[in-house]
């Protein structure tokens, strides 16, 4: 897959219990949190796709 830079930078509110667990997902995998949550994303269903 092609790597592009970010074209929107975007800041999310987590509650300290979304952190941590985002934290160890991380720290469990060896996965910075960008990508996890690209990937959680690039999961959800759009009308488009339906």
């Amino acid at each position: 897959m092609n790597k592009k830079w970010a074209v929107k930078r975007l800041t999310i509110n987590l509650t300290s219990g979304e952190a941590q667990k985002l934290e160890k997902y991380c720290s469990n995998t060896g996965r910075p949190a960008t990508d996890v949550i690209r990937e959680l994303i690039r999961s959800l269903a759009t009308k488009d796709e339906e």
